[in-house]
């Protein structure tokens, strides 16, 4: 009996001795990296959905859901586009990142159906407080809900198409 219970003394120990030699570098511990990415085609107007930003803006908005992308990355990027009550519109391909609650602009659309790369193309912080962010619209209401990201473009295009009906 002393014998066994001895070994069941020693048994925690040497599981120890094991995982000292484990190594302990998690996903978390490791620097994010932003993978590279490519132009989606030029949004049609059949793939666009609305969305609400807020009554202080009368500004329609839309995402064409045939960009929509979630990254190995965990960046959910996508075109939107920004139609003024005057007829003008703006249209851009973008990224967003629910972990920092930031965004960034890849590139504008121009008339002519082509892309430009946008030349300051750093990760910016969604601005929160504000009625007429539509990235603060996107982030709580369609991509990142609960301070979640979505799990991939169908869950995306589900969220903006049940906000739209």
């Amino acid at each position: 009996m002393k014998i066994l219970s001895a070994l069941l003394l020693i048994l925690p120990l040497t599981a120890n001795a094991e995982w000292g030699q484990f190594d302990f570098e998690f996903e978390s511990d490791k620097p994010w990296v932003e993978l590279s990415t490519q132009l989606p085609p030029y949004p049609k107007p059949e793939n666009l959905v609305e969305f609400n930003v807020s009554s202080a803006t009368r500004n329609r908005h839309f995402v064409d859901t045939a960009s929509i992308s979630v990254g190995e990355d965990k960046v959910v990027r996508y075109s939107v586009v920004i139609e003024a009550a005057g007829g003008a519109k703006n249209v851009s391909f973008e990224g967003m990142r629910c972990a920092t609650g930031e965004r960034r602009l890849y590139a504008y659309g121009q008339p002519d159906g082509s892309w430009s790369k946008a030349r300051t193309a750093g990760w910016e912080g969604i601005k929160f407080r504000s009625l007429l962010s539509y990235h603060k619209a996107l982030f709580e209401d369609h991509f990142c809900p609960d301070d979640i990201r979505v799990k991939d473009a169908k869950e995306a295009v589900r969220n903006l198409r049940r906000a739209a009906h």
